[in-house]
């Protein structure tokens, strides 16, 4: 059951406001233990009026122009009169755990317009590219009445595969000269892309089109992602906006063709399946580290591992005793 607070917070959420999202979103962000069990409830309450909106997932290294492409992109389609929301993750530090969150000054024009929400989260070193609490926020927006949401990585390179499980488009944005075509092939990230972008294709023309050749025949030498769908590779110029109509309108043919074959909404369960046995995943590993036998032999264990007395197979396998035990 709902107390006042969080029911005022519910309902906050599904009249559109604002404050009550970005609450909502810090209270399902928050590491304390009576706040995720807040937290749950929210979400409970809040699941029925989610999986409306298209999920959209950019990636790309970086520098090749993630934020102004999303900024012309979300302006784009607040005038065709639908409603964005941003989830933005920001590296942080492995050292001091700090991240920028830098994002809405990037996206200037963007974050002052009301028909749009942009929230920068921090990864707090998660892998994959995208924030812990990604897919509970992105649940959270819909629930909020956006029609779009888009997914940005902290563009680390080529390990950013998780947002591809949790959208239902994901797109990868590239540089024109980025590198020949053998090595568009190395990068496994290429194989996982529903849509490719060549960005920043004003500032040399010829080396985009080259690009765009090059990616193309590599895309041939892939396995296909979705057997019901033909990866295109578009070129356009965010800083000029140019091109933005034309990948929104692939954006939508890639929607019409995956729900007519079934797959669009085949997807969204397998992900969902995924999301459980990730949650179980992290779930076993605290329960491990928060064992009292676990915790009483770990410092011992690590030390002989680190001083070549054990080795790591015999220390784990000790631990994973303790915690079955």
């Amino acid at each position: 059951m709902l107390d006042a607070n969080d029911r005022a917070l519910v309902d906050g959420v599904l009249a559109r406001q604002l404050r009550p999202l970005a609450k909502a979103i810090t209270l399902i962000e928050s590491q304390r233990e009576d706040h995720k069990l807040r937290a749950q409830r929210v979400l409970e309450a809040l699941l029925p009026h989610t999986g409306g909106a298209m999920r959209v997932g950019i990636s790309g290294v970086p520098g090749v122009g993630k934020s102004t492409f999303i900024e012309a992109l979300g302006l784009y389609l607040i005038e065709q009169g639908l409603r964005v929301a941003v989830l933005a993750v920001d590296p942080s530090s492995s050292l001091t755990g700090g991240s920028i969150l830098g994002d809405k000054t990037r996206m200037e024009g963007l974050s002052q317009n009301p028909a749009a929400f942009i929230r920068p989260s921090p990864s707090a070193c998660s892998l994959g590219g995208v924030a812990e609490k990604t897919r509970e926020t992105m649940l959270v927006c819909e629930a909020a009445g956006f029609d779009v949401l888009i997914v940005e990585t902290v563009g680390v390179g080529q390990s950013e595969t998780a947002v591809a499980g949790m959208t239902d488009l994901f797109c990868l944005l590239q540089l024109p000269n980025a590198g020949d075509d053998l090595q568009a092939i190395k990068k496994g990230i290429m194989e996982m892309a529903d849509l490719i972008v060549i960005n920043k294709a004003d500032l040399d023309p010829a080396a985009a089109m080259r690009a765009k050749a090059q990616i193309r025949t590599a895309l041939h030498m892939l396995r296909p992602a979705s057997p019901n769908w033909t990866v295109p590779v578009l070129t356009l110029s965010a800083l000029k906006k140019d091109g933005i109509a034309e990948f929104w309108q692939a954006v939508s043919d890639y929607r019409r063709a995956l729900t007519a074959s079934g797959e669009f909404a085949a997807r969204r369960r397998h992900q969902a399946l995924a999301w459980m046995w990730e949650l179980i995943d992290a779930g076993l590993r605290s329960r491990f580290r928060n064992h009292p036998q676990v915790k009483h032999d770990l410092p011992g264990l690590a030390r002989a591992v680190e001083e070549g007395a054990t080795t790591p197979t015999l220390a784990a396998l000790r631990l994973l005793g303790d915690f079955q035990a």
